[in-house]
């Protein structure tokens, strides 16, 4: 079974890697799908956000990094994969979640969605929480891999 796991990732926390190396163990191959969105104003270039994903998940052989634009459902299909997986925090992105699984079922049937909750000790954390406590100089060793720590480093 092939999967996505699609997502801005800027830049990819713990939270993430707990969801891609727990999904990685259910599928035999997993695409971390670095969403390209031209309305948004990334922190990391696409090829920064590849990169730091593909340093921190080369430890997982069925783990291959690509970058898409346009629908996930899309991009799901020309990866030739039937499942999506989605991580939840808290209940409050279940709604929305739901939603998008629900509108991505409705196109492409043969996709579905897996939604993993994400381990309690990073519930609380998100990229956009990352780049602010980073932003003000604080610690963010616990939020991100060493490589994301220092490419945080080197953006101030």
């Amino acid at each position: 079974m092939k999967a996505i796991y699609p997502g801005s990732f800027d830049p990819v926390t713990y939270g993430h890697l707990d969801i891609i190396e727990r999904a990685a163990k259910v599928v035999d191959e997993l695409i971390i799908g670095v969403l390209v969105n031209s309305a948004k104003n990334p922190l990391f270039t696409r090829e920064e956000r590849v990169k730091l994903i593909e340093e921190t998940t080369g430890h997982i052989p069925n783990v291959k990094v690509k970058t898409f634009e346009g629908l996930t459902i899309d991009f799901a299909k020309q990866n030739g994969a039937n499942l999506i997986i989605r991580g939840l925090r808290a209940v409050t992105d279940f709604e929305t979640e739901m939603q998008i699984a629900q509108t991505n079922h409705s196109i492409e049937p043969e996709v579905d969605t897996m939604f993993f909750t994400t381990s309690l000790e990073y519930a609380f954390l998100s990229s956009t929480i990352v780049k602010e406590v980073a932003h003000y100089g604080s610690d963010v060793s616990k939020m991100v891999p060493p490589a994301v720590v220092d490419a945080l480093q080197a953006k101030k």
